[in-house]
């Protein structure tokens, strides 16, 4: 099967789930097995596009205690992890623009990214060891953001700190930048960076979940603000 026809078959396929979704919402029925029919050809659409080369971004919705979490992968790893309000189409959209148009959704690729924020989010794992892809970010924001990664579950560094570390001491303002548009919040925890006055700072998911990944660390908060 050439390249086009697949192609062809996966929108084909893809709208059909679309229209099986909407007819779940306004028709009653057995909704275990509609949803295990749905996933079944979602499967085996994932299957057949990664045999043939044609799947460059696998995603999946995971469950999250702050809703439903959008994760995005390549081969290379996780490469985006959206919040609820940022929408799934959006983030696809954006994700087809700067990286590949090719993604379709397949949860299996995704399984340890799901199994280890479910670890994480019941107190049980303290480190992430999944790949990332850094493709999203740019070179300053890199640095940024890997000294973010090193910073030990519990602990909390300043923005002073994390820019010095990132080799611009001065750059504070320049990595509060960087932090606030970490493509892979939670896993790169930008939430462990406070104001050298101790308050939370900024978070691009919301204070109210800054506050609430640092209580479930245990890491220190001295304010609120």
């Amino acid at each position: 099967m050439n390249q086009d026809q697949l192609i062809h078959d996966s929108k084909a396929i893809d709208e059909a789930l679309r229209k099986h979704a909407r007819s779940l919402r306004t028709k009653p029925g057995p909704l275990g097995a509609s949803r295990r029919e749905a996933a079944e050809a979602a499967a085996r659409l994932a299957q057949r596009a990664e045999r043939e080369g044609l799947l460059d971004i696998a995603y999946a919705t995971l469950d999250s205690p702050f809703g439903p979490l959008l994760a995005a992968g390549t081969e290379r790893g996780l490469v985006r992890l959206a919040f609820p309000e940022e929408g799934t189409d959006p983030v696809l959209e954006r994700l087809a623009q700067r990286i590949s148009p090719r993604i379709i959704e397949a949860p299996a690729r995704l399984d340890q990214v799901q199994r280890e924020l479910e670890g994480y989010f019941s107190g049980r794992l303290r480190g992430f060891q999944m790949p990332l892809d850094w493709s999203l970010i740019g070179p300053f924001g890199r640095k940024v953001l890997k000294a973010t990664v090193a910073i030990p579950y519990g602990d909390v560094l300043t923005y002073i700190q994390v820019a010095a570390k990132a080799g611009s001491p001065r750059g504070s303002r320049a990595a509060g930048n960087a932090l606030g548009s970490n493509p892979i919040p939670i896993v790169i925890p930008c939430h462990r960076v406070l104001r050298t006055s101790g308050g939370l700072g900024g978070y691009a998911g919301g204070l109210d979940r800054k506050r609430w990944l640092l209580e479930l660390e245990g890491s220190p908060l001295t304010q609120s603000g």
